[in-house]
């Protein structure tokens, strides 16, 4: 048996998550959970040497940018900011906090972090908000869908959120299986589900590989 996979992330990423598992033949679902906007602002002062990107969205909704190299934090922030005109200095494997630290030892020691409202306060690093992110208001029942499929969790707070409806609806855990983007992704999400597994690395394409493996039953 095949499972449906579920993509919880916001427009425009859920359709690149979804052209991504069907060319690994798996049919999807889209349920964003947020809806991103952009937010008015203005570059703090600095003077900066870099400017860090934890999302694809900074790079879609910040409007103008300083024309500063990129410190990403995986492949699919990295991609964006590419696809946008910026040089790539340096892409991560972890999370912002070991991109941060990366950065400083190749002496970017001044980053600028263009981030979402709803983040986590990186030491040492001037952070300027350019989006936010909403929750859609989705109706009791909403995530039945998610019965028996497999689901992409891309953040931690998409997977809190996640979580807490799945209880709502009271659809059992152990009915579902999560492919999480990383191990803060996974820890938010709790325990209790019927298979948790981590991505390689915290970028699209890996945990859409690993979703298309725990879609088919072995």
């Amino acid at each position: 048996m095949t499972r449906t996979a579920i993509v919880l992330r916001p427009s425009p990423g859920d359709a690149q998550t979804m052209a991504r598992l069907a060319a690994h033949d798996i049919s999807a679902r889209a349920l964003p959970l947020f809806a991103v906007h952009p937010v008015e602002w203005s570059p703090p002062e600095g003077p900066f040497d870099a400017l860090l990107i934890t999302s694809a969205n900074a790079i879609r909704h910040a409007g103008a940018i300083p024309a500063l190299p990129v410190v990403a934090v995986g492949e699919g922030s990295a991609a964006a900011a590419r696809a946008a005109g910026f040089t790539v200095a340096i892409t991560g494997a972890s999370d912002g906090a070991a991109v941060a630290e990366q950065a400083r030892a190749a002496g970017f020691t001044r980053l600028l972090h263009l981030a979402g409202r709803d983040r986590i306060a990186l030491p040492g690093v001037t952070a300027v908000t350019v989006y936010r992110s909403e929750a859609r208001d989705l109706p009791p029942g909403a995530l039945e869908i998610a019965r028996g499929q497999v689901v992409l969790l891309h953040s931690p707070r998409a997977a809190r959120l996640f979580a807490a409806l799945i209880d709502r609806d009271r659809v059992p855990r152990a009915t579902i299986r999560i492919a999480a983007l990383s191990e803060a992704v996974a820890q938010a999400a709790g325990a209790g589900w019927e298979k948790i597994s981590i991505a390689e690395r915290p970028d699209d394409a890996r945990i859409v590989s690993l979703a298309a493996k725990l879609a088919i039953d072995r």
